[in-house]
């Protein structure tokens, strides 16, 4: 699906701003109606869905300013307030997914989480990319049936989430030319494909595939890759590492479609991620934000806001004003106030495949 670049009348452009962002930054106005039962999620992915995994792991303690919008402290999420995981659960009704490695009074009865960040799809058995969390789920798995006595876990039922690839084409970029970055997505691809039927042989069989965004448009892209200006499209993003992240998009996509054509009674759904931040960018002074390509903070000012010596949480960081309309929070990842309308996006159904609302599986049985 393509970006859809809208253009509006002037005289109902601030009534329509105004009706919509009401309505975003209320999720509970989507709250679904889970009358039988809420589905368990897992889900596997890198930092844009990380709810608290790598500090879990590494023990590692992020300060301020993150959370400052929703948790007002850290929880180990890069951003300041919630991802667009912790809506999609408060879309169901559900609480906030538990790191898988969280040690402190880990809540499991709502799913598992276990995206670390900076995961990616290879090199395999590297921890904490996509095999390595498939093992830890078939960990979960085992020690479960082992104990079902005390509770079974519906895993037939369950929604397996996956959000994970922009660290593939994000690290090959930074060693290789577009044609090998290009070559080297089929392997990507195999990885996901390779965890969808690893899922698969214990019964899961709900899926719910996140594609990647456009890379070209992150300020840390923007500041510090070495581009012409033939290299930048009409929004100011860089065109060679969004053709690649339409590619892989464009793969990964025909993976849903060939293990739909396998995968008997099973339900593959694919969102377009890509096309719904473009035009979050590419439309910002519609939904409010200013500066789409500059984060929120990080350090230089305009216009990216970005150095890869002063980075967001680094000592000598600036800030934008608590409230402010940022897209970007730290030059990669997306503030709460973007997370919120992607996730308003991906709820509508405009951009899945097959368009099933979110909450389709909380009543759904085998």
């Amino acid at each position: 699906m393509r970006a859809k670049i809208m253009s509006y009348n002037p005289k109902g452009l601030h009534l329509l701003l105004l009706v919509f962002s009401s309505l975003v930054f209320c999720v509970p106005f989507v709250a679904s109606q889970c009358n039988v039962r809420h589905p368990l999620i897992f889900n596997f992915g890198d930092s844009n869905s990380d709810t608290g995994g790598f500090s879990a792991a590494l023990g590692f303690i992020y300060g301020y300013p993150d959370g400052r919008a929703f948790f007002h402290q850290p929880t180990g999420r890069l951003s300041d307030g919630r991802l667009v995981i912790d809506f999609l659960c408060e879309n169901l009704n559900t609480s906030y997914l538990t790191p898988y490695l969280d040690s402190f009074q880990p809540n499991f009865t709502n799913g598992v989480n276990f995206a670390i960040i900076g995961s990616a799809t290879l090199p395999k058995y590297v921890p904490f990319n996509l095999d390595v969390q498939v093992l830890q789920f078939n960990r979960f798995y085992n020690r479960s049936i082992q104990f079902k006595s005390k509770g079974q876990v519906d895993f037939e039922n369950a929604l397996y989430t996956i959000d994970i690839g922009q660290n593939d084409l994000s690290g090959a970029f930074n060693d290789l030319s577009y044609a090998e970055v290009v070559d080297k997505i089929p392997s990507f691809i195999s990885e996901i494909k390779d965890a969808m039927w690893a899922i698969n042989l214990v019964g899961g069989k709900n899926f719910w595939v996140h594609n990647t965004g456009p890379l070209g448009c992150l300020p840390q892209k923007l500041a510090t890759r070495k581009s012409n200006a033939t290299d930048f499209d009409q929004f100011g993003c860089i065109k060679s590492l969004n053709e690649a992240a339409k590619l892989f998009n464009t793969k990964l996509n025909g993976l849903c479609q060939e293990l739909r054509s396998q995968m008997k009674n099973f339900t593959i759904v694919y969102v377009d991620m890509y096309s719904i931040k473009y035009e979050l960018i590419a439309n910002s002074s519609f939904y409010g934000f200013k500066k789409p390509l500059m984060a929120c903070c990080g350090y230089g000012g305009d216009p990216y806001n970005y150095n890869s010596n002063i980075t967001c949480r680094n000592k000598g960081f600036s800030l934008c004003e608590q409230g402010s309309k940022y897209i970007s929070w730290d030059g990669v990842h997306y503030t709460e106030a973007a997370n919120a309308i992607v996730a308003s996006k991906i709820i509508s159904t405009n951009y899945a495949t097959p368009p099933l609302k979110f909450n389709y599986f909380c009543n759904k049985q085998s």
